[in-house]
């Protein structure tokens, strides 16, 4: 087996009294797409900085790349490309521009430069905008370029904090392709993203963070088959109905009271369905749905909205 790529061991980030990563140990293997997921505060944003060697530890071992990112910086910083939660593009420079200027800054010659941009442009389907200004792109657009940009050095590593966020659906998938295109390539991907579905389509492997602790660890799949069933039952009964209806349906499946529904989640949503109706009740609407990253999520970390 090639040796990880980054490896992370009882990695702790604190700020004063506020530990935002406590502890934390993990690795991420050449050429595999890996994800950071958790709430608001969970810790995911200061990880994924140490990991871009512009922010120190407090304590722990970290190593990318085979370096520790305290004493080699920079050397570190040359082979990853970085996609910040908001586009920061030099507006005042055209689309292609800013992937001329930004090649620069890792001492690449000209002439490669300008051959990268062109292949990138490409390859972020903008090469038609190459002569457009930034505040012309739509956000998707801009999204593609910063990834563009990103690249412009070959990294080893890519780090996608949040790479999707605010993008319309048509844009998202557009921007899925671009990454497993470079999954495919052979580019390690790190990202974080509060999309669900995102994470299953992109992730080989994951881990849930609460608290700036890793709460689960493992593929999607395997993930939902550990903390989930199979299929999830949704059924509404009115606001006022649904407590005392489920009471009633106790024991069909592991059940969870939400003020609008309850969930029933059991290895056969049908049945759940029609032992819900044999016991004499007639919800108001009904589905069947199979289980998804989104109900494991939920279920380690809570439902209450943490800021």
């Amino acid at each position: 087996m090639p040796a990880p790529v980054i490896t992370a061991t009882a990695l702790t980030k604190k700020y004063k009294e506020f530990t935002a990563v406590d502890g934390i140990s993990f690795e991420v293997a050449p050429g595999e797409s890996f994800g950071l997921l958790g709430p608001n505060g969970a810790g995911k944003s200061t990880t994924m900085r140490m990991v871009g060697a512009v922010s120190t530890r407090t304590s722990g071992d970290l190593s990318i790349l085979g370096f520790d990112p305290d004493e080699f910086g920079p050397e570190i910083r040359s082979q990853l490309g970085v996609v910040p939660q908001a586009d920061n593009l030099d507006t005042e420079l055209r689309v292609r521009d800013n992937l001329l200027v930004y090649g620069r800054y890792f001492g690449l010659s000209r002439a490669v430069i300008a051959k990268r941009a062109d292949e990138l442009l490409d390859f972020a389907q903008l090469a038609d905008r190459a002569k457009a200004k930034v505040d012309d792109l739509s956000g998707g657009m801009k999204r593609r370029l910063t990834i563009a940009r990103a690249l412009i050095n070959d990294p080893r590593i890519l780090l996608l904090d949040e790479p999707t966020t605010g993008l319309d659906p048509q844009a998202r998938h557009i921007l899925w392709d671009r990454l497993f295109r470079l999954k495919e390539q052979g580019t390690t991907l790190v990202l974080t993203t509060h999309y669900m579905d995102e994470a299953e389509q992109l992730c080989d492997r994951l881990v849930v963070v609460d608290k700036g602790q890793i709460m689960a660890e493992g593929a999607p799949a395997a993930l939902i088959r550990e903390h989930s069933s199979r299929e999830v039952l949704e059924v509404r009964f009115g606001s006022e109905r649904n407590a005392e209806a489920a009471e009633k349906v106790e024991g069909i499946g592991r059940l969870e009271l939400l003020p609008d529904r309850i969930l029933i989640y059991s290895e056969d949503g049908d049945g759940a369905l029609a032992e819900v109706v044999r016991r004499g009740l007639t919800p108001i609407t009904s589905l069947v749905r199979r289980s998804s990253l989104e109900d494991v999520f939920l279920r380690l970390t809570g439902r209450t909205l943490i800021e």
